[in-house]
């Protein structure tokens, strides 16, 4: 099976929608496509850590509360889960998969970056401003390269289970 949602499509969609998309619009974009995603399958995902939970964001106007908003990477993510469920694979498999652990990573790397920026701001008013802004540089490449073999070895052991039809071809 495809892509549901062409990658310049999903590529789009990350640039016009980055401060984040609600549910209900994931769920539209997915069933203009044919693809079935109920708000109930969507909460499930987030739910067994397959999606982030949403932020609430304010709404301008009296009264008139706030709003959840997702990053716009779950738009990917279920795309692809999408597709590895209509490969055979159980959402057990997904949640023990590559899926489960980038997204993990994703949330080291955010958090890496909230850090960082406010390292940054208060490196600013450091009277060794330049020594601090180059340690700091060198402690995110560093850390950034770890991160990056971390991956890789995410990527050797939370390997999907070969489908049964591949066990019965050897």
């Amino acid at each position: 099976m495809g892509f549901l949602l062409p990658p310049a499509e999903i590529e789009r969609i990350e640039r016009e929608r980055a401060a984040g998309i609600t549910s209900r619009e994931v769920v539209e974009l997915f069933g203009a496509r044919g693809a079935r995603l109920s708000e109930a399958t969507f909460r499930k995902y987030v739910q067994a850590g397959l999606l982030p939970r949403s932020r609430r964001v304010g709404r301008k106007g009296k009264h008139t509360g706030s709003t959840g908003l997702y990053p716009v990477s779950v738009v990917r993510r279920i795309d692809l889960i999408k597709r590895m469920l209509a490969e055979g694979l159980t959402l057990e498999d997904v949640r023990g998969s590559f899926v489960a652990l980038r997204m993990r990573m994703d949330e080291v790397e955010s958090g890496l970056s909230g850090l960082v920026g406010e390292l940054e701001r208060k490196a600013r008013a450091h009277p060794r401003r330049r020594e601090v802004e180059q340690e700091l540089a060198r402690a995110v490449r560093e850390v950034r390269t770890a991160l990056r073999r971390i991956e890789k070895v995410g990527g050797r052991v939370a390997v999907v289970p070969a489908s049964p039809d591949a066990s019965r071809a050897s």
